[in-house]
């Protein structure tokens, strides 16, 4: 291509790598610099030494802690790249190994005594409510043996007056015995009378009876008063004073009974007849 006089000046475009390239490198100085400055500026930790104590010493006041030093001056950085200032490290007072030691032993005496007072309660505890259950037992025993007592006591009463009604029966009893003994001998004699009233009025005495024999007869009735049969149990000596009594007897059946079944008893099945002339 011909360029002449007339022609338009025309500029060639610079190449866009070389700007990228410069501006790459002044990237790479900054981080450089930045990091050098960091490293040039942090110190190394101080030591810590501990004490190590066979016995603890007496308790002294803790000396005052100086104050840390003032941080050293920065070096003037360069003027093309400024890093931030690093924040001044305050170091804390470390206490001393002894009242580290101390510490722990309070804090252990502490804690003991706390689990010895919490013992020593839950075994006064403890204590208190066995002689609580020890104090309910015993009144649940006196209150029981108080129920027995009275228990026993009103059983005594009770058999007590069980055997006075009992006496009272008895004697009752008794009384109304004796009392019906004495009505029906009264009635069983008055009947021993009639009948031998009826018999006597019955009896032809022999001729040649002298005195005043005795017969005994065992005469069998019926609970009519019919005589079933007349047997001599016991003579007089006299036989025709005994066959005489026998005849009266058996004539004077049907003999007088009473109405009175214990009365009737004395005379049913079978009566004892004892006769006399006189």
């Amino acid at each position: 291509m011909t360029l002449t006089a007339d022609a338009r000046f025309v500029t060639r475009p610079v190449p866009r790598f070389a700007a990228g390239a410069l501006a790459l490198g002044v990237h790479g100085l900054f981080a450089l610099l930045l990091v050098f400055g960091v490293s040039w500026q942090t110190e190394p930790p101080a030591p810590v030494m501990v004490d190590l104590w066979e016995a603890l010493p007496a308790v002294q006041p803790p000396r005052p802690v100086p104050p840390p030093p003032p941080p050293e001056p920065e070096p003037p950085e360069p003027e093309a790249v400024k890093p931030p200032a690093p924040k001044p490290v305050v170091e804390e007072p470390q206490p001393k190994a002894p009242d580290i030691a101390l510490e722990k032993k309070k804090a252990e005496a502490e804690r003991l005594k706390a689990t010895q007072e919490a013992e020593e309660k839950k075994q006064a505890e403890a204590a208190r409510a066995e002689e609580a259950k020890k104090a309910r037992e015993k009144q649940l025993a006196e209150q029981k043996k108080r129920e027995l007592l009275r228990q026993m006591a009103e059983e005594d009463q009770m058999r007590v007056e069980e055997e006075a009604r009992f006496a009272r029966q008895a004697e009752a009893q008794s009384a109304a015995a004796s009392k019906r003994q004495s009505e029906v001998a009264s009635v069983v004699g008055q009947y021993r009378d009639m009948i031998s009233a009826k018999v006597r009025g019955n009896t032809r005495l022999p001729a040649n009876l002298t005195g005043n024999p005795e017969v005994r007869c065992l005469v069998m009735l019926l609970p009519t008063g019919e005589v079933k049969s007349v047997r001599v149990t016991k003579s007089s000596g006299n036989v025709a004073y005994d066959e005489a009594v026998v005849r009266a007897i058996e004539k004077s059946s049907p003999l007088p009974l009473p109405d009175d079944r214990d009365a009737r008893a004395a005379f049913v099945p079978e009566l004892s007849f004892v006769h006399r002339p006189k």
